[in-house]
């Protein structure tokens, strides 16, 4: 599966900040607060983990 050109926006978006990406994948939920917390941590594990949920789908 080819990913689009909106998964491709997220990634960028992600690298940038990693919470904007999980929130314009998942909305305001249990995964943008968690990414948030992993960013707050170190800026690495909240990278991995917002290009994990955009990957996923």
């Amino acid at each position: 599966m080819a990913p689009d050109t909106g998964d491709l926006i997220r990634v960028l978006l992600s690298v940038l900040l990693p919470p904007l990406g999980v929130f314009l994948q998942e909305g305001i939920g249990t995964q943008f607060w968690l990414n948030l917390l992993l960013t707050l941590l170190g800026y690495i594990p909240g990278l991995v983990h917002a290009v994990w949920i955009i990957a996923r789908r």
